[in-house]
């Protein structure tokens, strides 16, 4: 069973999967009994749990995630209360990967330990899924700089791919960073929108966002690419996906 804890935890309030508005994603604690009558009716045992307190939350974002955690803990004492054998309790994922100097990442210790604390004496299995965690800082997207132009007082970086191929920023507002590969190092000199080839104003994968001084002919590297970005590719606008090659150490 999916719950609705009513709190969650995001990278931004986008990314909120549970909170004071309601949601599409699970079943809220006023409705855990009628929702236990209706599995009874079909001959359904619940033994899970899950809920998903949002997506790429960091270090300031464990305090809503234990919130969360609480309430799922409640309704597995209820669950079991109404003789359902909660054998797991999925606590989702959701767990980021920084994309800035000024953020700060998950304590992964701080994390085991809310996990411990609040179900370790419930005698279940702990589920979880740590997938941006572990995925997001494992690809790197290379661009070439076709474009550089200033439109009234902002200058644009154009480049020659789209959010077609990443739209962690065009979708989620996730941050990525963004170096110029002849000059990984340089001072970030100018400040800039970094744009997209794909004609929607929203194809940008960055605003107000420092760089050096750049070129067309330029490449870029835009980390923080692992995650679902290669499988959510597509060819919108007729603009081809981007090539991949794997490395293996």
């Amino acid at each position: 069973m999916r719950l609705d804890p009513g709190v969650g935890a995001g990278y931004n309030d986008h990314l909120h999967y549970a909170g004071d508005r309601p949601t599409k994603f699970g079943i809220g604690p006023e409705r855990l009994d009628e929702a236990v009558a209706a599995a009874r009716r079909h001959d359904l045992a619940i033994d899970t749990v899950h809920f998903h307190a949002g997506s790429g939350w960091l270090a300031d974002g464990l305090p809503g995630f234990e919130a969360a955690l609480v309430r799922a803990v409640e309704a597995v004492e209820r669950l079991r209360a109404a003789d359902c054998p909660i054998v797991e309790v999925n606590v989702g994922g959701g767990l980021g990967a920084p994309a800035r100097q000024d953020e700060r990442p998950v304590d992964l210790d701080a994390y085991a330990a809310v996990l411990a604390r609040h179900l370790g004496g419930l005698d279940v299995v702990v589920a979880c899924e740590p997938g941006d965690y572990l995925t997001k800082d494992a690809a790197i997207l290379l661009g070439e700089v076709v474009t550089v132009e200033r439109r009234r007082d902002v200058t644009f970086v154009g480049l020659d791919i789209g959010w077609n191929v990443n739209c962690a920023y065009f979708i989620y507002r996730f941050a990525q960073e963004i170096v110029v590969c002849r000059a990984a190092d340089a001072p970030r000199t100018e400040t800039v929108a970094v744009a997209g080839h794909i004609n929607e104003a929203g194809d940008v994968f960055a605003e107000d966002y420092p760089m050096p001084r750049v070129a067309e002919g330029d490449m870029v590297a835009i980390l923080n690419a692992g995650g679902y970005l290669q499988a959510m590719s597509s060819t919108h606008c007729l603009r081809p996906v981007g090539g991949a090659v794997f490395l293996d150490r």
